[in-house]
């Protein structure tokens, strides 16, 4: 990506997205790939009078801790992270992998161990979130890694995450602000439904959202962003859904993952590849097997897998849902150390009922509701 085009998006990182303003402490940091954006986002955060820190983040540094570290190394949070969490006003982390697959042999036991004991600190700074003491986002950035996983080119990759960010209009910033007008007619659509069902192929779930509240996601918490989410009542969920992509999460995946439900658990879950690290995942404690997020991804500059849950989960057509822990603001109650995003495509057959009646269709909002 040009300089130019990593001059535009700490803009819109830093005066939008996290609203860094002046004596802020902004913690920055990004796989070694992330570099020239981190630079960027740094000379923002001086220029909008706020305190910035930068750190690289090492891929083989975790996977030696994972692999060769004891019990207690593995379930040790740095300093600098726990005061972060508890006292930072900004964090800006970069989606920038040196290598997707850097994880692939890790004992799953372990990954969950480490999951595991950061969820005090997951829960805190979610918690200051949701009271507006600490703002945070996740930002993509093409790296020749992410390309290949995209099965693209990195000019292509680029392209697509610049298309995706809205950078390629004058005015970013304006732009995420109208298509949060069109997020908040599908959130409002939604807010007055109690009930959802799937239905697509070998798909058939039931979800209970009265009383939950739709967040509408519109570049703030994640670039690229777009999607309308809720928290779904804990014990609703009934029936079954498989995911059309690979679920993955940490540089680990599972394959044509299916769940099955009942009383709002998960009763059964097969993959045809990495189903030992679906079940290590979703048992490490009694909210990982309950939904804790369910959403529609709506940025249609986004239209084919990528590898890249931050795009995969918001490509327009598609839903999505959480297992584990729920997002505050939505309602939610699940907690648990896992948040594990899986994508359903429901662009071909794929139908959504509300409360009965047909509301969406071949991966978009009947009668112009997402209009």
């Amino acid at each position: 990506m040009s300089d130019t085009r990593l001059e535009k998006l700490a803009e819109v990182l830093v005066g939008y997205s996290t609203a860094v303003r002046p004596e802020d402490v902004v913690r920055i940091e990004g796989n070694p790939p992330t570099t020239p954006l981190i630079r960027e986002i740094y000379r923002a955060s001086v220029r909008a009078g706020a305190h910035p820190s930068a750190v690289l983040v090492v891929d083989e540094a975790v996977e030696a801790l994972l692999e060769a570290g004891t019990d207690e190394q593995l379930e040790w949070v740095p300093l600098d992270v726990r005061w972060n969490l508890e006292h930072g006003d900004v964090w800006i982390a970069l989606d920038g992998p040196e290598n997707t697959k850097h994880l692939s042999g890790v004992d799953p036991a372990r990954m969950a161990r480490r999951v595991k004991a950061r969820e005090p600190y997951q829960a805190r700074y979610l918690e200051r979130f949701s009271r507006g003491e600490f703002r945070w986002t996740l930002c993509g950035y093409p790296t020749e890694a992410a390309a290949q996983a995209a099965g693209m080119s990195l000019s292509e990759f680029e392209e697509l995450v610049y298309a995706a960010a809205f950078l390629d209009t004058d005015d970013p910033v304006a732009a995420w602000r109208s298509f949060g007008k069109r997020l908040d007619r599908v959130g409002d659509l939604l807010q007055s439904k109690r009930e959802l069902r799937v239905v697509g192929e070998d798909t058939d779930l039931t979800l209970s959202v009265g009383g939950r509240t739709w967040l509408r996601s519109n570049g703030k918490s994640n670039l690229p962003d777009g999607e309308v989410f809720t928290g779904p009542v804990e014990t609703s969920a009934e029936g079954t859904i498989r995911f059309s992509f690979p679920a993955t999460i940490r540089g680990r995946q599972a394959d044509d993952v299916c769940l099955r439900f009942e009383g709002g658990e998960v009763v059964e879950a097969t993959a045809s590849r990495g189903e030992e690290f679906l079940r290590e995942m979703i048992g490490m404690d009694d909210g990982a097997r309950r939904v804790g997020e369910f959403a529609f991804g709506l940025n249609e500059a986004v239209t084919e897998y990528t590898g890249s849950l931050l795009l995969d989960e918001k490509i327009g057509g598609t839903v999505h849902l959480a297992l584990g822990r729920s997002v505050p603001g939505t309602g939610g109650e699940n907690e648990s150390a896992l948040h594990w995003d899986m994508v359903c495509d429901l662009r071909r057959g794929g139908e959504v009922y509300a409360d009965g009646e047909l509301v969406y269709r071949n991966g978009a909002f009947m009668n112009g509701a997402a209009g």
